[in-house]
């Protein structure tokens, strides 16, 4: 017999059983949620139902299973697909959408959800599938805040859930601008690891340095974010001059290697237009105008 707890979880219908909806949808049912699935292929909710989770014969089913609708798709092409038939049945439920895209798209949708009377909230996962569910899951969410705090309780079930703002497109701007740092950083790594590669030392050896290294960059995002914010770059550390010796040296390092310059070389050249616009004798958050200005 169910606790008093249990009746009163949210029942949440979960769309799309991917990788991550197969996590969303495994964490909701740990938490007691009732929890309704639907995917294109049917037989990757087998372990889903085996949990206890209802498998809807139908889109439209699933829809009407209950209140609250989590999709996680491929794109909001996809979503779209999936529910520009059901206007009749979508009115007065929650929508949240955790599939990726772009700010453009998340305010589209947006529109899209208010002519048919659903509540849209747009969010964004910034974990792996194995860590949904955990201390180690964040969640971002921008949307109506009355809706936000109506599911909270519901979205905690899936990792750590924030609220950022009414601004629908927030969420996926986020995201993207978190994707961005990711490969900045992967790609650091794999310019450091080919120029040490070259050397005969192995990749794995590196890591942990690496690790250390980005740690140490990690704790100047605080006061170069503060930089950025006020407008001026004191250079608390080094100045612009001195980064652009040590961005020579991994030029002409990566040269003697006989490994690839275009990474290094990319870099300086932002650094050489922010010293040309006057910011040599500033700190390295002074390339932020560079990332501002449109290359188009």
């Amino acid at each position: 017999m169910k606790n008093q707890d249990d009746a009163n979880r949210t029942p949440v219908t979960v769309l799309g059983l991917g990788l991550m909806g197969q996590a969303l949808a495994g964490a909701l049912l740990r938490a007691g949620h009732p929890t309704t699935v639907w995917n294109r292929t049917a037989a990757k909710a087998g372990p889903l139902v085996a949990q206890g989770a209802r498998l809807a014969g139908s889109v439209r089913d699933a829809v009407t299973a209950g209140p609250l609708l989590i999709v996680c798709v491929s794109d909001y092409d996809a979503v779209h697909e999936l529910l520009d038939p059901l206007d009749e049945v979508l009115e007065g439920r929650t929508l949240v959408n955790l599939t990726s895209g772009t700010s453009r798209s998340a305010r589209e949708t947006a529109e899209w959800a208010a002519r048919r009377g659903v509540t849209y909230l747009d969010g964004s996962i910034m974990a792996v599938p194995e860590a949904i569910g955990t201390a180690d899951s964040v969640l971002v969410h921008s949307g109506p805040r009355p809706a936000f705090d109506l599911y909270e309780p519901t979205l905690r079930s899936l990792g750590a859930a924030m609220y950022l703002d009414a601004d629908h497109g927030l969420s996926s701007l986020h995201e993207t601008a978190v994707v961005g740092l990711m490969y900045s950083t992967l790609n650091g790594f794999l310019q450091g690891a080919a120029m040490l590669g070259a050397a005969g030392v192995n990749a794995e050896a590196f890591a942990p340095i690496a690790k250390t290294a980005t740690g140490m960059v990690v704790d100047w995002f605080a006061g170069y974010g503060r930089q950025i914010d006020d407008g001026t770059y004191p250079a608390l550390d080094a100045t612009l001059d001195t980064h652009l010796a040590a961005m020579e040296n991994v030029i002409h390092e990566s040269e003697f290697l006989g490994v690839s310059t275009d990474l290094p070389r990319f870099v300086k050249a932002l650094a050489d237009r922010s010293v040309s616009d006057g910011h040599g004798a500033d700190s390295y958050a002074a390339l932020i105008e560079q990332f501002r200005t449109s290359s188009s």
